[in-house]
C-alpha cells in the first residue's frame, strides 16, 4: 500500500497565493473553535480584564511552536507523526497519537454538542437532534467534498467572530485598566484560576494542530508537480520558509486577535455586570447584546456553528493523519474514501465516539472548557518530540528549526508545563 496524500488540481490552475488559504491561516481560523470561544468568555466573565496578557504572551509562542509543525512538514515531505517515527520507538509514538486521539475525541464531542445547542438558542427544538445532525453532515461533508472547496465555504461563517470586535464601539471601555490586564501578568494562585489559565493555553496552543498544519503543508507540496521536500530541493526554501513565516504570523494573529476581544468583550458585559461564571450558551451568547440586541444569540450561534464546522474536520483529519502517517497508510482529504479507508475510518470512529459524550450530560459549556483542559495537560510531551524533531539534522538536514524557532519553541514548553504543574498542585 503507498502510503502519502493525494494529488490535487497542478499549480497551474490553483489560485494566487494571497487568494488561498494557506495551512497557516486554516490553523489560526480553526484555533478559535467553539471550545476557544467558551473558554476565552469564561475568561472575560470570571477575571475580567486580569487574563487579557495569557493572548499577548500566547502569540508569538503559538506562533513558534506552529511554524515548527509546518516547517518540519514542508522540508521533509512527511506529516509530524511520521517524522516521530523515524525519531522514537514505537511505544513512544503509540502512545503521543493515542493522547492525541483521546484529547480530539474530548473535544470533538465538545464542539459538537456546543453546536447542538448554539442551534436550539436560535431556532429551538431539541438540541440532541442537531447535535446528532451536524456530526453526520461533517462526516459526509469529510468524505465527499474536498476540503479545499469545503473550507472556502466554511470561512466565511467565521467573520461572525468580529461581532466581538465591535463592541468595544458600543460599551464604555476603561482602556487603562485593559492595558494593565495586557501588558502586566496577575493572577490568582488558586485552584479555578491556574485550571482557566491552562485552558486558555491549551485551546491556543492545541496539538491538533500541529498534526494538522504540517500534514496540510505536504499536502500542498504534493498538489504542486513544480514543488519538492525542501531536503531535497533546496534551491525552494528561500520562498517556502518565508511563505510559513508570515502566513503563520498572519493567521496566528488573527486568531489571538479574536480571542483578545471575546475576552474583552465578556469583561465589559459579563464580568461587569457580576455575572462572574458562565455555565449556560445562553449566558455566553449575552455578552453580544450590547451590539446585536435581540440578534445577540443569534450573531453568537453562528459563530459557534461556523467554527466548529471548520474545526470538526481539522480534529478528526488531525487524527486521521496522526495514525495514517505513523502506520505508513494512504491518507488525504483530497482521495476518496475507498483510496484511503483505514485514513477516513479513524476519522468516522473519533467522530462516533466524540458524539458519545454528548449523551453523559455534561452541560456543552463546561464540556468545552474542560475539552481545553485536557488539550493544555496533554500538549507537553507531544511538544517536547516536535522540538526533538526539528532540531534533528539526520531528518531536518541544513533546515533545523531557526534560533528563534528553538527559543521561543521551547519556552512556549515550559509555560505550559509549568502551568499544567501549578493546576495540579493547587488541585
Amino acid at each position: 500500500m503507498t502510503a502519502g496524500p493525494s494529488s490535487s488540481p497542478p499549480a497551474s490552475q490553483q489560485p494566487g497565493l494571497l487568494k488561498r488559504l494557506g495551512p497557516g491561516i486554516v490553523t489560526g481560523a480553526a484555533d478559535d473553535d467553539p471550545s476557544g470561544i467558551a473558554t476565552y468568555s469564561q475568561a472575560g466573565a470570571q477575571a475580567g480584564f486580569g487574563l487579557l496578557w495569557t493572548v499577548i504572551l500566547t502569540w508569538p509562542l503559538m506562533v513558534a511552536v506552529q511554524s515548527v509543525s509546518a516547517r518540519i512538514g514542508r522540508v521533509t515531505g512527511r506529516g509530524l507523526a511520521a517524522n516521530m517515527a523515524r525519531s522514537f520507538p514505537r511505544p513512544v509514538v503509540n502512545g503521543l497519537v493515542l493522547l492525541l486521539f483521546a484529547a480530539n475525541t474530548i473535544n470533538l464531542g465538545a464542539d459538537l454538542a456546543a453546536m447542538g445547542e448554539a442551534s436550539r438558542l436560535v431556532v429551538g427544538g431539541n438540541a440532541h437532534v442537531f447535535t446528532i445532525g451536524y456530526a453526520v453532515v461533517s462526516l459526509l461533508a469529510i468524505i465527499y467534498v474536498p476540503y479545499h472547496r469545503y473550507v472556502g465555504l466554511l470561512k466565511w461563517l467565521t467573520f461572525s467572530l468580529f461581532a466581538y470586535v465591535g463592541v468595544v464601539f458600543a460599551v464604555k471601555i476603561d482602556w487603562l485598566a485593559v492595558a494593565a490586564g495586557a501588558l502586566l501578568p496577575r493572577f490568582a494562585l488558586s485552584g479555578d484560576t491556574l485550571t482557566l489559565i491552562v485552558a486558555i493555553f491549551g485551546t491556543t496552543i492545541s496539538p491538533y494542530l500541529f498534526f494538522w498544519q504540517s500534514a496540510q503543508e505536504v499536502e500542498d507540496e504534493k498538489a504542486d508537480p513544480e514543488a519538492a521536500p525542501l531536503i531535497r530541493h533546496p534551491e525552494q526554501a528561500g520562498r517556502e520558509l518565508n511563505r510559513i513565516g508570515w502566513e503563520t504570523w498572519f493567521g496566528m494573529a488573527a486568531s489571538n486577535l479574536i480571542a483578545f476581544f471575546i475576552i474583552l468583550t465578556t469583561a465589559v458585559t459579563l464580568h461587569a455586570a457580576g455575572r462572574t461564571d458562565i455555565q449556560t450558551a445562553e449566558q455566553a451568547a449575552e455578552a453580544l447584546r450590547p451590539i446585536a440586541g435581540d440578534f445577540a444569540f443569534f450573531l453568537f450561534s453562528l459563530g459557534l456553528v461556523g467554527t466548529g464546522l471548520l474545526a470538526v474536520p481539522v480534529l478528526a483529519g488531525s487524527v486521521g493523519y496522526a495514525v495514517a502517517e505513523s502506520f505508513g497508510l494512504r491518507y488525504g482529504l483530497e482521495r476518496r474514501w475507498h483510496q484511503a479507508r483505514a485514513f477516513y475510518g479513524v476519522i468516522g470512529l473519533s467522530i462516533v465516539l466524540g458524539l458519545a459524550i454528548e449523551f453523559f450530560g455534561l452541560d456543552p459549556i463546561r464540556a468545552l472548557v474542560w475539552s481545553a483542559v485536557v488539550n493544555g495537560v496533554i500538549v507537553v510531551p507531544i511538544m517536547v518530540a516536535m522540538m526533538i524533531v526539528a532540531g534533528r539534522e539526520k531528518i531536518m538536514g541544513p533546515f533545523v528549526a531557526a534560533r528563534w524557532q528553538v527559543v521561543l519553541g521551547w519556552a512556549a514548553t515550559a509555560v505550559m508545563a509549568a502551568a499544567g504543574l501549578a493546576m495540579f498542585a493547587t488541585m
